[in-house]
């Protein structure tokens, strides 16, 4: 399915103040969502989906932008105010009419809140996050940087008048789904400004920070977004486009006719920002305006212009937001004031086109990330270096793991060396796959693609594909396994007694991923995953995921990496009877209560899949990023589409609702079973890439492709030395002797640099003694040992996965 398979998902997504935003990527990812929509090399409408680009990104080539001339502090800066100001009136006017009415307010641990610290109540209209969070502490209420609203109900409340069904142009720009989707017992939850008052009764408030999760980063990155484009209205008097938070922090684009920003723009940005704007602490302002009003405040910037013509409905409200100066159609939420942003900087720059449309206006973009506490910073720019030196695709060519070649993009070539450390990752799995009770399956690389269109993969997944013709008829190469283990499941009668069904498959994978999309072994057409699909009934998912999660740990726990779990639940467009999904969420949530313990893992309502609910495992590396490479989701979908069942113990008659068993589909006397997605490394190419960076290229003794380098100190000890190379050979070790004119000293170091893991130095006396010298790669000297001593720490070395 798309969430566990997409290529997209093996995206790092680095936690801010310990990570290097993988800036490359991002615009790499973006560049491939733009061309799939006829777009160029730019990147500017990658991120204007669904709503937009069905406007906005299909409209004709034009330029727009007209004459520019670049100004400090241009007038209209002043003219944008003071009609902000106006309208600000006329809206506040309107809210001084709704009722000031009593609510309460209940907190995720159930307390309840109804009154203010001297005593007074909450009311509608006038109480804010901000305040009720003052009632808990001022710590709590400072840190926040917005807050995450579930209503009981909502006191005269009018969408159109609060510009709810309004837009700003940036409907889909957030890579953050869940962001305005999370629900609760089928109620959405809103990300709401901390100073913005509460409509009505809260049945729960969550107070969300910086680091605790994506919307708290999410919606810092966004104000700071805004602040750089402050910046840039300020120095340069630059039409600002689209500027949205990232996976990695953010960007802004404007127009600065035939201008360019480069690098050196940087520290000038990023001194009108902390001096001019940071300092001041400059609030968050929303203001709720027609599009009326908006065309007139944006009446000096065409590409503000064409995002309300055709973005914004004739006769509606959308909202804008301002800090200082700088007025931005925007949806929020943003921080309270720009001081909470307490360390800035600028990471990049590019040129791009508006839509991402040859012809159209080109247009500067300016990356960003920001942090709330200095320190993050330091650690940031610390791990940007280290994250440069350990890219997977530099330290692939020093270490001759893997190459690639034109002629066939995007599908590696692992050398003899990579080969080594690519097998041994899937043995690893294999060998835990024998004890864990999964049964591997091989299954066809190329399939009809009736297949996929009775998976439901064919909507999404046919311009992803490699489609040929055969006879006729359209085939195409797989881009995942589990339509085929489905066909395995139904290809015969199966009994409750057979379930749990683990089919296990090292397929090889392909997705036509377009040519400029193309990243190291981070993005590639050809790959293999550990892919496994369950079969179980719904009275065994809580041990299938037990048993997957363990599963998980071990394996992260030999690659000495840490992990968080996160519970997806129904989303507000699921698919399936709502008493399965209530009855599989809480099998998940005792799944987890046992493996992490009450309170050690976190729920993301309504972040489910639309055919089931999932767990994200992310884990994190040496250099504190977090990836998503191991998965585990439910399916209640595609054993409907397949028809898939198993013979019931429990007698039903036909028609008769299952809901203690599952569903009511399958015929009379069978049943459906759940269907559990799971993958522990994800894509081994991407694993493989991970795992170089997180290690640094200094691979541990049991992964490593080079083991034992044996060094001869003279030729006399030539024969010495292949005979215990060849032991090792023996005991499946990778072991060479140097034979090479060089001196001593010289072996040793090369071999350090090559990243042996042992070097066994060899001379007149060792040869006498039927002993080896041993040094690790780290030059440590462990002194003398006997061959047979030494093979047995060896391999015990290996075996405990050291």
């Amino acid at each position: 399915m798309s969430a566990l398979h997409g290529t997209k998902k093996f995206v790092v997504w680095d936690p801010p103040g310990v990570t290097q935003p993988e800036l490359v990527s991002e615009v790499v990812e973006a560049a491939a969502a733009a061309a799939k929509k006829g777009g160029s090399s730019g990147t500017q409408g990658t991120r204007l989906t669904k709503s937009t680009a069905s406007t906005m990104s299909t409209a004709e080539s034009k330029l727009i932008g007209g004459p520019f001339t670049k100004t400090k502090n241009p007038e209209w800066l002043k003219t944008r105010s003071a009609i902000f100001d106006e309208v600000k009136k006329l809206r506040d006017a309107e809210q001084s009419l709704k009722p000031r009415t009593p609510i309460t307010v209940t907190l995720p641990d159930g307390s309840v809140k109804s009154t203010l610290k001297d005593g007074s109540p909450f009311l509608s209209y006038s109480t804010s996050p901000y305040d009720v969070a003052v009632t808990i502490s001022q710590g709590l209420a400072d840190a926040s940087v917005v807050a995450r609203v579930w209503y009981s109900n909502r006191i005269d409340w009018d969408p159109f008048s609060e510009g709810a069904e309004g837009s700003d142009g940036l409907d889909e720009l957030e890579d953050n789904d869940a962001a305005d989707e999370k629900t609760e017992s089928g109620e959405k939850a809103e990300l709401w400004d901390m100073t913005r008052p509460l409509v009505g009764p809260v049945k729960k408030l969550e107070f969300v920070k910086f680091a605790e999760e994506k919307d708290g980063m999410t919606a810092f990155w966004h104000s700071s977004a805004h602040i750089l484009g402050e910046a840039i209205e300020h120095l340069y008097g630059g039409y600002l486009t689209i500027g949205p938070p990232i996976s990695s922090g953010f960007y802004y684009d404007c127009y600065l006719g035939d201008g360019s920003v480069s690098e050196e723009d940087y520290k000038v940005l990023e001194k009108e920002v902390t001096s001019a704007i940071v300092k001041k602490k400059q609030k968050f302002e929303r203001l709720v305006v027609t599009k009326e009003e908006a065309m007139k405040m944006f009446q000096y910037n065409p590409f503000k212009m064409e995002i309300l013509r055709t973005k914004v409905a004739d006769n509606t409200r959308t909202t804008v937001y301002r800090c200082g100066d700088l007025i931005d159609l925007c949806r929020g939420p943003h921080v309270r004031h720009t001081g909470m942003i307490k360390s800035f900087s600028c990471t990049n720059h590019s040129a791009t086109q508006w839509l991402a449309k040859d012809g159209n206006d080109q247009l500067q973009r300016v990356y960003g990330v920001s942090f709330p506490d200095k320190k993050m910073m330091t650690i940031w720019k610390e791990n940007r270096e280290k994250a440069k030196a350990r890219d997977h695709r530099v330290i692939g060519v020093k270490q001759g793991l893997f190459m690639f070649h034109e002629l066939s993009p995007g599908s590696c070539f692992f050398l003899p060396p990579g080969a080594r450390i690519y097998n041994k990752l899937i043995e690893f799995i294999k060998e835990e796959y024998w004890k864990r009770g999964y049964d591997e399956v091989v299954t066809p690389n190329v399939f009809n693609l009736d297949l996929w269109r009775k998976s439901g993969h064919y909507q999404h997944y046919k311009d992803g594909m490699f489609i040929f013709d055969v006879e006729g008829q359209e085939w195409g190469m797989k881009p995942m396994n589990c339509p085929g283990h489905c066909l395995i499941f139904g290809s015969t009668t199966r009994s409750w007694r057979d379930l749990p069904m683990r089919f296990a498959d090292f397929g090889v994978l392909h997705r036509n991923e377009l040519s400029g999309a193309l990243t190291g072994l981070t993005r590639v057409r050809r790959f293999q995953q550990d892919d496994a699909h369950i079969y179980c009934r719904q009275d065994q998912i809580e041990e299938e995921v037990l048993g997957a999660l363990e599963f998980m740990k071990y394996v992260y726990d030999i690659f000495g990496m840490s992990y968080k779990l996160e519970l997806s639940t129904r989303p507000a467009k699921a698919l399936g009877e709502i008493d399965v999904w209530n009855k599989a969420e809480a099998a998940l949530a005792s799944a987890m209560d046992k493996f992490a313990g009450k309170g050690n893992w976190r729920e993301n309502p309504g972040d489910g899949a639309f055919y089931g609910p999932k767990i994200d495992i992310k884990v994190s590396d040496s250099m504190d990023r977090i990836h998503q490479c191991a998965t585990i989701q439910l399916d209640f979908q595609l054993p409907i589409r397949f028809d898939l069942k198993y013979k019931s113990n429990v007698s039903f008659k036909e028609g008769e609702v299952k809901k203690e068993r599952g569903t009511n589909d399958a015929k009379e006397g069978f049943e459906r079973p759940v269907m559990v997605h799971r993958a522990m490394l994800g894509s081994v190419e991407r694993m493989f890439a991970v795992l170089t960076e997180h290690y640094g290229g200094k691979w541990p003794l049991w992964l490593s492709p080079r083991q034992v380098m044996l060094v001869p100190v003279h030729s006399d000890q030539f024969e010495y030395g292949e005979s215990i190379r060849a032991q090792l050979h023996d005991l499946k070790f990778f072991a060479e002797c140097d034979t090479s004119k060089s001196t001593f000293q010289k072996k040793v170091r090369n071999a350090q640099v090559d990243q042996w893991n042992y070097q066994l130095v060899i001379g007149k006396a060792e040869m006498t003694n039927g002993t080896v010298n041993i040094r690790t790669r780290a030059n440590e000297q462990k002194g003398e040992m006997k061959v047979e001593e030494f093979l047995a720490m060896l391999q015990r070395e290996r075996d405990e996965h050291k």
